[in-house]
């Protein structure tokens, strides 16, 4: 699938494509409104409109800021995310393939959305710092993932040739944005959350296992293709 001789960059996405993103679902969508109902004692009506509240800001720095969640609702996120951490964890065979990538020396970059926040919460839970050499958050740069303006900046910080990059993400918005940038090899993920039904991605190819990009000769690998 990918010819790693054209590859020197490799841009990860964290939730969804390296972490299950069922903790992300289960905690935006039923945890934190059910717990914001009981902290502020509200009926179940405001549990609904906070949902909806929360899939209106899907797409900008806000749905992915804990600070600004934390303002808005009145409420501690990061605690409230700690009772659930234990939904924390790696899809599949992603440690494989970020063992695989150190072995192979491209360089590595996890460019996520996610704010500085969470990844204090999940990158000594996952151990995923050993594996990347470099973690750029959409946070550094003032812009999500789903505008330009985020991949410029990234360039600056991480300079790296679009033609020679893979860029791997679970959210088809982000993809579109990126290859609008010009980033030439672009995946997807086909099962972000492993207790939600596959998902299409219509113009993007999308892995079940990072097993598939692995080289044929790769130990262990033959028998599993």
């Amino acid at each position: 699938m990918i010819d790693w001789r054209e590859i020197d960059t490799v841009l990860l996405d964290m939730d969804g494509t390296l972490l299950d993103l069922h903790f992300d679902s289960h905690f935006w969508l039923e945890h934190l409104p059910r717990r914001y109902r009981e902290l502020h004692q509200l009926d179940e009506a405001s549990q609904n409109a906070l949902q909806e509240r929360i899939i209106g800001e899907q797409g900008t720095l806000n749905w992915y800021s804990l600070a600004y969640w934390s303002r808005e609702l009145d409420v501690d996120i990061v605690a409230l995310k700690r009772e659930v951490q234990h939904l924390i964890g790696l899809r599949g065979d992603a440690l494989d393939f970020l063992k695989w990538l150190k072995q192979a020396h491209p360089r590595v970059i996890l460019a996520t959305n996610a704010d500085r926040a969470s990844l204090s919460l999940k990158l000594p839970l996952t151990g995923l710092e050993n594996y990347l050499d470099a973690i750029i958050s959409s946070e550094d740069v003032g812009a999500a993932k789903e505008e330009q303006a985020f991949w410029f900046a990234l360039q600056e910080i991480e300079p790296f040739d679009p033609a020679r990059t893979l860029f791997i993400d679970d959210n088809s918005r982000v993809l579109e944005s990126a290859r609008e940038f010009g980033i030439r090899h672009l995946l997807g993920i086909k099962q972000p959350d492993s207790q939600c039904p596959e998902k299409e991605l219509q113009e993007f190819i999308a892995l079940d296992r990072f097993a598939q990009l692995l080289p044929q000769d790769t130990p262990g690998q033959q028998g599993e293709r």
